[in-house]
């Protein structure tokens, strides 16, 4: 039995990153409860020179149980009128609408306006402030939300900022679900072998695409603590860089902390995550900015440990000193974290706390908490 027709416009599968992987597994819970669901995503996501990064497509199979169909040209007019014509003929019941960039908010804003005034129209707002400011966000953001019926945020703060776009009452927060997509935990001694670690060194995970508001630049810093240095802490780097490599390298020079870093720049494909976040011993995000974050769903996923910078949703999602640690943006105090975390051998605590934590995370609450937001919009 199908209980709704549900489109989802957003990048998908073979498309990388959080977003996508968060599009994919959005999918799959309305297709477990027996719904019918699409994803509408990218021919064209960002013009070539716009995208920092060596690719943005992923290999592996796409999943199964869903269609994705890859029809949206974000640079293209005409391209909009067909898929929003396209849209109109499935008649679903409502649209979700992934919104992370300003860039976006024309090519979205326009396919939902020429959508069938029936079709509820919900918006997923990432960010509606972005986190690398350009002339024009303010103008792009307020087109996008004008074209949607109701919001749903993954953290408070994106609530908060939505205000500044809409007086509309039907917005919720719900906080971003745990991923399921990147296979089973294995045993550390399994993931670190995998990864040609040493099995007898502490490993810290800094994980995903490295830009200046991921803050790659504090956790530096706090390495160099002497008190970490003896402690022979190692710190892996898992993630292309977006950002100039060598500004980095040069600092870890300076810092003279090069035997402590494990540097893995590189796309991790999906197939890989399980052995990055089973290997290390706490996962950190020592961010400057921020509003939510899928690496730590992806920790919550693999029971791990987290370190979070108190910004945006993080601390939120990650209790202080149960899951982990909330700090400042100060090297040393996150450096202090990390050393009561070894010292005080919180690993095995704050691991078991993550299996109990992440309940409150799951995909079909999120779901059902999409379905209560569209049941209070009356078209």
């Amino acid at each position: 039995m199908i209980n709704k027709k549900v489109i989802i416009i957003g990048p998908a599968f073979p498309f990388r990153g959080g977003i996508a992987n968060f599009n994919n597994a959005l999918a799959q819970e309305y297709h477990n409860r027996g719904d019918q669901v699409t994803l509408y995503s990218f021919t064209l996501q960002y013009p070539s020179f716009l995208f920092p990064g060596t690719t943005q497509y992923e290999s592996g199979e796409a999943p199964k149980n869903f269609k994705i169909k890859t029809l949206i040209n974000s640079v293209n007019p005409f391209n909009w009128v067909s898929v929003a014509s396209k849209i109109n003929k499935e008649q679903p019941d409502y649209v979700i609408i992934r919104y992370w960039l300003p860039f976006m908010a024309p090519c979205l804003g326009s396919i939902a306006r020429l959508l069938n005034k029936r079709i509820k129209i919900i918006a997923i707002t990432d960010n509606v402030i972005p986190h690398e400011k350009r002339i024009g966000d303010t103008l792009f953001t307020r087109y996008f939300v004008k074209s949607c019926d109701a919001f749903l945020s993954l953290s408070r703060s994106v609530l908060d900022d939505l205000s500044m776009f809409t007086d509309s009452t039907f917005k919720k927060f719900i906080p971003h679900p745990s991923y399921d997509v990147f296979g089973n935990t294995i045993p550390k001694e399994k993931a670190i072998e995998n990864l040609g670690l040493k099995p007898k060194d502490k490993h810290l995970l800094f994980f995903g695409f490295v830009r200046k508001y991921k803050g790659l630049d504090l956790m530096l810093q706090a390495m160099s603590d002497n008190r970490i240095i003896d402690l022979e802490i190692k710190l892996i780097i898992a993630g292309e860089f977006y950002d100039d490599k060598i500004e980095y390298t040069d600092m870890i020079a300076d810092l003279g902390i090069a035997k402590n870093i494990i540097m893995k720049s590189d796309f991790i494909p999906a197939d890989k995550v399980k052995d990055y976040f089973c290997a290390a011993d706490m996962i950190t995000q020592t961010y400057r900015s921020a509003t939510q974050s899928g690496v730590t769903q992806i920790a919550y996923s693999f029971n791990r440990p987290m370190l979070v910078t108190d910004v945006g949703g993080l601390a939120e999602i990650v209790p202080n000193n149960k899951v982990g640690y909330v700090t400042s943006q100060n090297p040393t105090e996150i450096a202090d974290a990390i050393i009561n975390f070894y010292t005080n051998n919180k690993e095995e605590e704050f691991s078991d706390n993550t299996r109990l934590e992440k309940k409150r995370f799951s995909w079909r609450f999120f779901v059902e908490g999409l379905d209560e937001l569209m049941n209070s919009v009356k078209k």
